[in-house]
């Protein structure tokens, strides 16, 4: 089997110790509110936050990294992890982040193959975001920039058609109907965000998908942390 290949599907795989199937970055609040009552809702709620948060601001954030992380720019590694933790609008977001962020750098501490200039970079960081400790991982391990983003959109997307499968409820078919409706976008996202890397040009601006995050903070019963 191709080794790059093998990375990528690693760190795609749901099965990485970093808690990311406990978040759903406020789609919980929408299905509570009656925003998304259906397949068709949940298929739109998610390809918006695909395409205006994850490819403008977040997969932009990843490259940045990861180039960072090759050059072997520590201060350029910590400048970009805390902008990134920045563009986090609500407590929850910010914590998610720095959770799954905290998690796999432990686990990236104790993989036998990871260099001690990740561990060291790591060790000087009070708070490490979620895309710095991946990026790390895909730099090592030399992935392609376009190779990394789609991976890395990929595994946001399924994790999030997982949790509207779990709150809509929908049926598993739904769920496979929607991954195969939305992941023909993800190579020409990843495409957008080498382009925003490239030009330094990270976008943020996702009112709703904050509004739900800020307001799922207060909701009664919640399945999920986000």
């Amino acid at each position: 089997m191709n080794l790059q290949l093998a990375r990528l599907l690693h760190l795609a795989s749901p099965a990485l110790p970093v808690g990311a199937f406990s978040y759903s970055q406020g789609l919980e609040w929408a299905v509570e509110s009656g925003a998304v009552t259906n397949e068709a809702l949940a298929q739109q709620w998610i390809s918006d936050a695909l395409h205006f948060a994850l490819a403008r601001c977040e997969a932009p954030a990843l490259i940045g990294l990861m180039r960072a992380w090759q050059a072997g720019d520590s201060a350029e590694v910590q400048r970009l992890n805390a902008e990134f933790i920045a563009t986090r609008e609500t407590a929850e977001l910010r914590a998610e982040t720095l959770q799954m962020g905290y998690s796999l750098a432990r686990l990236l501490r104790d993989l036998p193959d990871m260099p001690d200039r990740i561990r060291e970079t790591h060790a000087g960081m009070t708070e490490i975001a979620f895309p710095t400790a991946w990026a790390a991982a895909a730099a090592h391990w030399q992935l392609g920039e376009e190779d990394a983003a789609t991976t890395y959109l990929w595994a946001w997307l399924e994790n999030q058609v997982m949790a509207a499968v779990k709150l809509v409820p929908l049926g598993q078919t739904a769920g496979q109907r929607m991954l195969v409706a939305l992941s023909p976008a993800l190579t020409q996202l990843a495409a957008t965000a080498i382009e925003r890397a490239d030009a330094q040009d990270w976008e943020n601006f996702t009112p709703g998908m904050t509004l739900a995050s800020s307001q799922h903070e207060t909701q009664y019963t919640r399945l999920f942390r986000s």
